[in-house]
């Protein structure tokens, strides 16, 4: 059975980011707002340098903060480069042209920055609980057991593939149709559907079964479709990997059976919807009965798979992709049973092959990492293990990585933080002048109900009934699969877990999320880190970066998708018919201006695709802004003092532009650019700046600046 491989809808992280990631004058504050306000001083205007300053005052910085002297790295500027002309390479030019890329990633930057520092902590954590004596079936001893049998490679390197030859075996052997699609819902298989168990969006108190497209071997459609290079060489070199597989697991006639497999994905990948496709909600929303499900997507034995899936009680689905779904059904109703057979032991080989010997191993690494996404090395054994246990047991280690690295009082401040900036998105829904009345209080009223998580659960899952050995990795999986399979059944007689957390968003990721079902926000504690947060750093720079991150997510619930939720997590429309029309119509420029972007030649980013996370960046901009400046208006009369002879708002931008500083292999960028919904971080910085009237100011941009955007096209959302 595939499980949909968890994507937050809404997340931070982007090509920015691997996974596998911007001065008015001084008004009087309400007094409750002024009352919030302060309790975020105590985040923010930490340090040396956030004393009240006469406006005048020009001070020099004095040290402290993680980067740089106030948390930009300076050295680094270019001063030959102008701002209003690529404000991304004015700020980062130094750092582009001496960084390198870490061996076993496809890109760096400050995801990977901090990813590094994260795990050599956690690294610190199972090394400890190695070395001590936990009890059987404790977290402690899961964490060790499992990290052990990752690093066992001299019985990996004995076993080969055998424990996977009975069922490779009886997939080659499998009489019809019926029986392949009862083995593809069991644990290791895949199907060209993936499961999913999560708020339904018509009733969001309560879970469904969803479904959706699945099924293909290389990154998406576009590597089985587009002409010419460099997708022609990556099917070749697929093709190749497919009859490797074949050959090391003992499949005869591998040749032409790889062929079969290939042209088999490859029309499953005319069946898939783009990825811009994927993205609306309201399209992807289909409910129906399992009987429903047969008549709508026939050619595939439905109850067979669910069945074996674990699913076989279940009555009502909600079908994503469901074109995609139903042409899928029919191709593989048509196609030769012999193919079939291939395709499923094949995947079925393939998805265990990192966890086989080093033949098997550094195989998948060459076509998935190296050859796909350009990562020249891979990983060292130790760290793939710590990748392991942090997929498997992520939310055991997050517990003991928030117990030592996130203390208490971090979590009360980022708390104080986002009231402060729901503040100051208050405000700006009051100001927005292109939604009437009934449209705004409904905004404000779902931006109330928003919740917020930082940190660390509130409440654990319990997986002590998970059988963790020593010497049993593909075992260890088996029983990790069988309790995501059992507590996914349980949740769908339970109503929603409030408490429960995206299981890719642990206390240790460094990402952040909106989930529009859930109707929440959450931060991680590993987030809260320099450069995303400082408290040593000046303040300006502090809401450039984790105030524009919080901002983000926030804005997430009024992009183009989110914004089609209510505040209780309902898929609904709530708007006013005009507020709609104009909100679209800005959102179409938005699209235009992204859509002439090109991060590599002969490759576009797709502005419809990467719509939700730009709104969020440009709404994430807008809401820090109007933040600090509450700040500097309580705190500094109106008027931050000057740096270094940077003003208060040109850090506020440098601490943007920093935040996003990426090196990609092309391989990746590709990749992120044909799948990923965030832009690269290139556009996530000059896309957003060029739409901001506070940044022209800052820097004096004029329309002799390549940036320079006239006030008329500039896109102004939130």
């Amino acid at each position: 059975m595939t499980w949909r491989k968890v994507r937050m809808p809404h997340s931070v992280v982007g090509p920015a980011g691997p996974e596998r990631p911007r001065e008015s004058c001084p008004r009087r504050l309400p007094r409750l707002r002024r009352a919030l306000l302060a309790t975020a001083l105590g985040l923010l205007a930490v340090g040396p340098i956030a004393q009240a300053q006469d406006p005048a005052t020009k001070v020099e910085a004095r040290g402290g903060a993680s980067f740089g002297q106030w948390g930009v790295e300076t050295g680094y500027i270019a001063a030959g480069v102008a701002p209003g002309d690529d404000f991304y390479l004015h700020v980062n030019k130094g750092w582009l042209e001496s960084a390198s890329i870490p061996a076993g990633f496809p890109m760096t930057g400050a995801f990977v920055h901090l990813m590094l520092r994260t795990e050599q902590q956690l690294q610190a954590i199972i090394d400890e609980l190695r070395a001590g004596k936990a009890e059987a079936g404790t977290p402690a001893r899961q964490i060790s057991d499992l990290y052990a049998s990752f690093t066992d490679m001299e019985r990996r390197n004995a076993l080969g593939s055998r424990m996977l030859q009975a069922e490779v075996s009886a997939v080659l052997a499998a009489p019809d149709r019926r029986e392949l699609a009862r083995r593809m819902g069991d644990f290791g298989h895949s199907s060209f559907v993936s499961l999913d168990v999560a708020p339904d969006p018509g009733q969001p108190q309560r879970y469904i079964l969803s479904l959706e497209q699945a099924g293909l071997g290389l990154p998406g459609r576009d590597y089985y479709l587009k002409s010419g290079e460099p997708y022609a060489s990556m099917r070749t070199a697929y093709l190749a990997y497919i009859e490797g597989v074949f050959a090391r697991g003992g499949v005869a006639d591998g040749k032409r059976r790889a062929a079969a497999v290939l042209a088999f994905e490859t029309a499953l990948a005319r069946c898939h919807w783009t990825p811009e496709q994927e993205r609306d909600a309201v399209r992807n929303r289909h409910p129906m009965t399992v009987s429903g499900l047969a008549r709508h997507a026939p050619g595939f034995d439905w109850a067979a798979f669910l069945d074996q899936a674990g699913f076989a009680d279940v009555r009502r689905v909600d079908v994503h992709t469901d074109s995609a779904i139903r042409a899928m059904a029919a191709v593989f109703s048509r196609t030769p049973l012999d193919t079939l057979r291939a395709y499923a032991a094949f995947h079925y080989l393939d998805n265990h092959a990192p966890l086989l010997s080093d033949a098997w191993a550094d195989a998948h690494f060459d076509l998935h990492s190296r050859r796909l996404a350009g990562i020249a090395e891979q990983r060292p054994l130790d760290k793939r293990a710590l990748d392991f246990v942090n997929q498997l047991l992520a939310e055991p280690l997050g517990k003991l990585y928030a117990e030592r690295y996130f203390p208490p009082e971090s979590k009360a401040a980022a708390d104080k933080l986002v009231k402060f900036l729901r503040l100051a998105f208050r405000e700006r829904l009051a100001e927005v002048d292109w939604m009437d009345a009934a449209t705004r209080r409904e905004a404000v009223a779902k931006l109330d109900a928003i919740t917020t998580k930082i940190g660390y659960p509130d409440q654990w899952h319990d997986y002590s009934s998970m059988s963790i050995r020593p010497d049993d990795l593909v075992g260890n999986l088996r029983s990790y699969q069988r309790w995501v399979r059992n507590d996914a059944r349980a949740k769908l007689k339970e109503p929603v877990r409030k408490w429960e957390w995206d299981p890719t968003a642990m206390p240790q990721v460094i990402n952040a999320y909106y989930s529009p079902t859930g109707a929440e926000i959450v931060f991680p504690a590993a987030i809260l880190q320099p450069p995303f947060f400082d408290p040593k750093a000046d303040p300006a720079v502090n809401f450039g970066a984790i105030g524009m991150v919080i901002g983000h997510e926030m804005g997430h619930g009024f992009d183009d998708q989110g914004s089609r939720y209510d505040g209780t997590g309902a898929l609904r429309n709530w708007w006013g018919k005009a507020a709609r029309k104009n909100f679209e119509a800005r959102a179409s420029r938005l699209v235009a201006q992204y859509d002439g972007y090109s991060p590599l030649p002969g490759l576009k980013v797709s502005g419809q695709l990467t719509l939700g996370e730009n709104i969020g960046d440009l709404g994430g901009m807008m809401v820090a802004w109007s933040g600090y400046r509450k700040l500097v208006d309580a705190e500094f009369q109106g008027q931050a003092p000057v740096i270094d002879g940077y003003t208060g708002a040109q850090r506020f931008f440098l601490g943007y532009g920093q935040l996003w500083r990426s090196l990609y292999t092309d391989g990746f960028l590709r990749q992120a650019t044909l799948t990923d919904p965030h832009s690269p971080g290139e556009f996530r910085v000059n896309g957003v700046l060029r739409n901001f009237d506070p940044w022209y100011e800052a820097f004096g941009v004029t329309p002799q600046n390549r940036l320079y955007l006239p006030p008329e096209a500039r896109v102004r959302i939130w």
